[in-house]
């Protein structure tokens, strides 16, 4: 006997008919939502507490355009490398190309004009994307290398 038809039973031993429609008409009144000082037990809410819990910020998170950071000079992949024997007490070895995934020697980095021994492709075999070593510089593998 599950919980509900003990609860019918336990009203009907405690109640008499008049009481028992009294509270029929006033359950029937939670359950519509015409009482709003009773509410019935939400089950949900209490398996899911934070479900749906979220609020709008009062103003909106960019009040203004942002603008752009100004364009800092174009590094050097010379004066790179300088930099880095200088910070690391030894010069940065070019890439080692391993299995035919070197970079074609057209290719020049972008970003700080490194030549081709210090790019490699950073997703295997794929070869669409190259990396700089010396700036860490990433950019797309087009189909016509940038000019030296």
């Amino acid at each position: 006997m599950g919980r509900v038809a003990r609860f019918v039973i336990w009203i009907c031993s405690k109640f008499n008919r008049v009481e028992i429609v009294q509270i029929i008409y006033g359950l029937q009144e939670v359950l519509a939502e015409r009482n709003p000082e009773v509410k019935p037990k939400d089950d949900f809410k209490e398996k899911h507490p934070s479900y749906r819990d979220f609020y709008v910020d009062p103003l909106p998170p960019l009040r203004k355009q942002p603008t752009k950071e100004p364009q800092s000079s174009p590094l050097n992949w010379q004066n790179l490398l300088k930099d880095y024997e200088r910070k690391h007490g030894r010069p940065l070895r070019p890439i080692k190309p391993r299995k035919g995934l070197s970079v074609p020697h057209q290719y020049r980095c972008e970003h700080c004009d490194a030549p081709a021994q210090y790019l490699y492709y950073n997703d295997g075999k794929r070869r669409t994307q190259v990396r700089c070593k010396v700036c860490g510089h990433f950019f797309s593998n087009s189909e016509t290398p940038s000019s030296a």
